[in-house]
Formats: structure tokens, C-alpha cells, sequence
């Protein structure tokens, strides 16, 4: 048996699940940075590039924490027997085989390059969302055994994640977009709203005329009464 808290051996395990989850996504994000060669997509790239840099930030930052914590980074433990073994290890490493197997795979996933980085960003995206829920469950479960500092690690980490999902979240309908341009004939398209401001413009410029017009007919004539004065 261990002396460690069932609370602190707990906390390792959630910690150990996030940076298997990082470690997966720092090797899937440098595929991904390889596949993004547009020269309309210079942005996406370095945002990928920025991300990965966090990304390798938070897998040290847990990694950290784990050790502070009596666990062993990448191992997963049970709750109430934290043995550390090589199987949590193993697990942590056929992740990063898989995620790294994934990418040229990713690479023919699409009919276009367009629709390779839209693909990716989806993945991206749903990537993002899976992490906030574990950092969500992380921050939770600090907070009600009295771990401020896990806490706040999980905060700092859901804030990086969260503002990359919102990057995506604008980002795919672009993409999406992008796509259509490409590989749908323009016939297939439905056309733009033409022009509705001119129109609109247009419109109000009637209106106005008109109502000069109007105004014009209502003026009554002073002409008459000085006829009248004359005669």
C-alpha cells in the first residue's frame, strides 16, 4: 500500500490523462503545421505554430505538477494504489505513435488543400473541446480537496485552450468557404446578395426627388396678390 492521500493520488490520475492528451497533440499539431503550405493561410500556420509552443508549455507544466504531487508523469495510477508502473508510460507513447501515425493520413483526407486544413481545423476543434472538459474536471476537483495551486494551473491551461477553440470556432466557416470556391463551379453557387446597399441607396434617392417634388407643388404662389396691388 502507499501513503498517499486518496485526494492527491486522484489529482495525479486527472493530471496524467491531461498530459497523455498534450503529448498526443504536440506530434498531430506538428503534422498539421506541415500540411498548412497555402499562401493565403500564413496566419492558421503561425497560430498552429503558437499553440504547439503552449501546448509543449502545458505537458511541462503538469508534468511538474504530477512530481509535486508524489506521481509519476505519464503514468497512470489508480486512485487509491498509486503503483507506478510501466503500463501508464506504454499508453502515453502508443498515443504519440497513433497521433504521429494519423498525420500523413490526414495529409489525403481531403479533395483539395483547402479541405485537408478544413479537416484538420475540425479536428482541432473537437481536440480543443475534449481538453477544456478535462481542465474543467481538473479545476473541480482541486477546488473541492483544497488544491489552489492544481486550480489555478487548470485555469491558466482551460484559458489557453478555450482561446484557440474560439480561433477555430471563426475560422472554419472560412475555411468551409474556401472549399466552395474550389472544387464548387460558380454556376452551383448561390450568387451574392448584388449590390443591396446601391439598390437601398438607390431607393432612398427616389424617395427624396419625390418628396422635393411634393414640397414644391404644395408652396403656395405669392405671385397673385402683387397682380392684384398693380391692377
Amino acid at each position: 500500500m502507499t501513503d498517499t492521500p486518496a485526494k492527491d493520488a486522484k489529482l495525479v490520475q486527472y493530471l496524467n490523462e491531461a498530459y497523455s492528451k498534450e503529448k498526443e497533440l504536440e506530434v498531430s499539431l506538428q503534422a498539421h503545421i506541415g500540411m498548412t503550405t497555402l499562401a493565403d493561410r500564413k496566419a492558421y500556420k503561425k497560430k498552429l505554430k503558437d499553440h504547439l509552443r503552449e501546448t509543449k508549455a502545458h505537458s511541462k507544466a503538469l508534468e511538474r505538477r504530477v512530481k509535486k504531487l508524489g506521481g509519476t508523469p505519464g503514468v497512470m495510477e489508480s486512485p487509491r494504489e498509486a503503483v507506478a508502473t510501466s503500463v501508464g508510460k506504454v499508453a502515453a507513447v502508443a498515443k504519440a505513435q497513433v497521433a504521429a501515425a494519423k498525420g500523413p493520413l490526414h495529409a489525403v483526407r481531403g479533395t483539395s488543400e483547402q479541405e485537408v486544413l478544413l479537416k484538420n481545423a475540425k479536428t482541432e476543434y473537437f481536440n480543443e473541446h475534449e481538453e477544456i472538459a478535462t481542465y474543467t474536471a481538473i479545476e473541480t476537483l482541486a477546488e473541492a480537496v483544497g488544491d489552489k495551486e492544481t486550480a489555478k494551473l487548470a485555469r491558466a491551461i482551460k484559458r489557453d485552450e478555450e482561446r484557440m477553440a474560439k480561433y477555430l470556432e471563426k475560422l472554419i466557416p472560412s475555411l468551409t468557404k474556401a472549399v466552395v470556391k474550389e472544387e464548387i463551379p460558380s454556376s452551383e453557387r448561390r450568387k451574392p446578395a448584388a449590390r443591396k446597399r446601391s439598390s437601398t441607396s438607390k431607393r432612398a434617392k427616389s424617395s427624396s426627388s419625390s418628396s422635393r417634388s411634393k414640397s414644391s407643388r404644395s408652396t403656395p404662389k405669392k405671385s397673385s396678390s402683387r397682380t392684384r396691388k398693380r391692377s
